[in-house]
């Protein structure tokens, strides 16, 4: 078979796409609480069936959390590629105004809609595709094709993709996929970095018509806000060719994800996402706390950043920090074989150029990044991701199967 005949098998595979999308989403995997395992189970029968000689081996890691990884091997040694998904999700939340069955993957009008269709098994499904199709044309690749799927992604844990790296030798490869939530028009190949810190405010309570006699904690916080938000001011040394790539996907990824995205991909945010402190209005607080997310671009590591929060933050009187998260800004050059397959496949099956691009939020593609091994992340894009009514474009489950496809062969077969 050549290559023309495998794209156009591809491009055949939009029954199976919705098959596995639906399969996957009628059983639940919320997080939290975080129990995948019917799902891994789930997923591990679809794949056998599809692919009977796959290596498929299931791990768990706690009560709830179970991965999956499944190998392929095509018809020479050679090189190693592995497409990587997360099975849990959102939680469904029934008390949201759904107008249709939150796990049922209704198909109206071209959208399939259920919780997690988006955020990520609609991705999954492509990928368990594209390694359906590898495993029926061995003879066109060498090497590898492995599946790895996760169980605790969304709440960032280490008992997923960061497990099976460590454990697994065949979740480490040369090259990896990813197929969580974005767009077919946008391959993203970074990601910023993030420090979650906690500022903690001592005072001393009085009455409020008394100020005199107290220390207004909330007052100690806000000043201390104030210099977090100093670090909007830092200035990143990006290499050229990541900046020139946010630049020059601005004009296809903006109108897509929001005006103003190519200016937060390249600087850092401070978002004070919570504020506690205070029982009532008459009284002066002695305690207060606030939660902040700072999200560093690439070339800003969390050493400067933290750098200038100890300067922003120490020796203030009554004021504490802590990091309670902590990932570096990540990426794999834009010019990157993987990253100009990806690209190139998915020009072929758009028709039109796709933006290579960071991507604002994290996912697990940090960990293979950290790791050294090139990833890119390419998925559908996600329609009321978290809230009711969550669904894909049927269009764009099958071009990011066919572009899944593509790249992996391309890249297994050179």
């Amino acid at each position: 078979m050549s290559r023309t005949a495998f794209a156009a098998k591809a491009a055949a595979c939009g029954e199976r796409v919705i098959a596995l999308t639906r399969a996957l989403v009628a059983i639940p995997s919320p997080n939290p609480p975080g129990d995948v395992r019917a799902c891994a189970e789930a997923a591990a029968g679809l794949i056998r069936g599809l692919v009977p000689d796959a290596e498929v081996t299931l791990h768990p890691t706690s009560e709830g959390v179970t991965n999956l990884v499944a190998v392929v091997r095509g018809h020479a040694s050679g090189r190693r590629l592995v497409f990587n998904g997360h099975l849990d999700t959102y939680p469904v939340n029934e008390a949201l105004p759904w107008t249709v069955p939150p796990l049922g993957g209704l198909l109206r009008d071209g959208r399939l809609y259920g919780r997690g269709t988006s955020d990520m098994k609609g991705g999954i499904a492509a990928s368990v595709t594209a390694l359906a199709l590898l495993a029926a044309h061995r003879g066109l690749w060498r090497g590898e094709a492995v599946l790895t799927l996760a169980g605790d992604e969304e709440s960032m844990g280490p008992l997923g993709t960061k497990w099976l790296m460590d454990n697994i030798p065949e979740t480490r490869g040369d090259a990896v996929i990813i197929g969580d939530a974005g767009s077919p028009r946008v391959l993203r190949f970074g990601e910023k970095g993030f420090l979650w810190i906690e500022v903690e405010a001592e005072g001393r309570a009085s009455h409020g018509a008394h100020v005199h006699l107290g220390v207004n904690a909330l007052d100690r916080l806000c000043a201390a806000l104030d210099a977090v938000r100093g670090l909007r001011a830092l200035r990143p040394e990006a290499p050229p060719a990541v900046t020139a790539a946010i630049a020059g996907a601005r004009p296809i990824s903006e109108p897509l994800s929001g005006p103003g995205e190519a200016d937060v991909l390249g600087s850092v945010t401070v978002n004070i996402g919570r504020i506690e402190g205070g029982t009532s209005t008459n009284l002066v607080p002695a305690s207060a706390r606030a939660g902040i997310d700072i999200r560093l671009p690439v070339g800003l590591p969390c050493a400067t950043a933290e750098a200038a929060l100890a300067t922003a933050l120490d020796g203030r009187e009554g004021i504490a920090w802590r990091i309670l998260r902590r990932f570096e800004p990540n990426h794999t050059d834009p010019q990157h074989e993987l990253v100009q397959r990806a690209a190139s496949a998915a020009a072929e099956v758009l028709g039109t150029p796709c933006a290579i691009n960071m991507r604002v939020g994290g996912s697990d593609a940090r960990w293979f990044r950290m790791a050294g091994l090139p990833t890119v992340v390419y998925g559908p894009t996600p329609h009321n991701m978290g809230g009711a009514d969550e669904y894909v474009l049927v269009d764009e489950l099958l071009q990011v199967a066919q572009v899944h496809a593509l790249t992996a062969l391309d890249f297994l077969a050179a």
